[in-house]
């Protein structure tokens, strides 16, 4: 048994991750904003913000916390966000878990880190590794947060190499409840697609990762790794599956349009999206299977059709994100 605390542990992947490690028989604390809705019986449930260095360090205070997962992050921001709001969230708060971790001697830190870290880049490899640098864009305040984490956990692990890490880049998520950005994209009426890109999609099935975080809590294995389904799916592929057409734009009207769209606020998204559509990171995870060993039970091509199929079989579909 090991005494873990959750950070996020409400969201889509920490609610799961919580109850994982519950059932497994560790000692589980889940810190988030509020209380869950349904709070799973064996759990410590505590509300902290992790924007404040204080209430992380309370919820740390008096609890023997030998493992950390940190997923508290903001994927898919609301309304009311702003780019000060999501990077105290990602970084700054990342800062005070790491804090309180060093603090209190904690053994590990888990860290959910993403695909997005390595950033959408022209001259990116065909497969991504870990050991490819991370570069994320600051026109795209995940991607850039996340590379910022990553920078800050690599100078941890220089200034304090007995605090383990386990940092996960994770794909895109597809679940039987997962909506997000990338699958509203698939759920319109004709697929976009920039003339000249592939635009190729990496998945990973939800259970997968979950078991994937949970192994990370206890086993010998140190490190970063990709997390991500084997293969590709191209745009034009993805849309052969739902029977929808593509719609193939060249860049620079595209550009045109959604600079036009973002003046007028008919459109969240600006002219640099067309870079999000047309270099996608491919996530090789060759390190995840042989170093880390757990391969993901589901391929890329698996996991699309695992969602495809489970659209016909929900009744409703609440929005839901892939944020941990």
């Amino acid at each position: 048994m090991t005494d873990v605390l959750v950070t996020g542990g409400n969201g889509f992947l920490g609610s799961s991750v919580v109850r994982g490690l519950a059932e497994a028989g560790h000692s589980v604390v889940s810190a988030d904003l509020r209380p869950p809705a349904e709070p799973v019986p064996s759990v410590e449930h505590v509300v902290v913000d992790v924007t404040s260095p204080e209430a992380v360090a309370v919820a740390f205070a008096d609890r023997r916390v030998e493992v950390v997962v940190h997923l508290a992050s903001i994927v898919t921001p609301g309304k009311g966000s702003s780019r000060d709001l999501e990077h105290a969230v990602d970084v700054a708060g990342t800062r005070h878990v790491l804090d309180a971790c060093l603090a209190h001697g904690v053994r590990r830190i888990v860290v959910s880190s993403s695909g997005a870290a390595y950033g959408y880049h022209p001259d990116s490899p065909a497969r991504l590794t870990e050991d490819d640098p991370v570069r994320g864009n600051e026109a795209f305040a995940y991607s850039h947060h996340k590379r910022l984490v990553e920078e800050m956990l690599a100078a941890e692990r220089t200034a304090h190499p007995l605090l383990e890490q386990v940092v996960l880049r994770i794909g895109t998520i597809l679940g039987e409840r997962v909506d997000n950005q990338i699958t509203a994209l698939f759920e319109r009426p004709r697929l976009l697609k920039i003339r000249g890109s592939s635009s190729p999609f990496v998945f990973v099935w939800d259970t997968d990762v979950v078991a994937i975080i949970c192994r990370a809590v206890t086993s010998p294995t140190t490190g970063i790794f990709n997390v991500a389904g084997d293969g590709t799916l191209t745009i034009d592929e993805i849309a052969r599956r739902l029977g929808k057409p593509v719609l193939t734009i060249p860049e620079p009207l595209l550009r045109a349009a959604l600079a036009l769209g973002s003046r007028l606020h008919l459109t969240p998204y600006g002219p640099e999206q067309t870079v999000f559509l047309k270099h996608r990171p491919v996530l090789a995870n060759d390190r995840l299977k042989t170093v880390f060993g757990h391969p993901p039970s589901k391929t890329t091509e698996e996991a699309f059709e695992a969602w495809r199929a489970s659209r016909a079989t929900r009744p409703t579909r609440g929005r839901r994100t892939q944020d941990p």
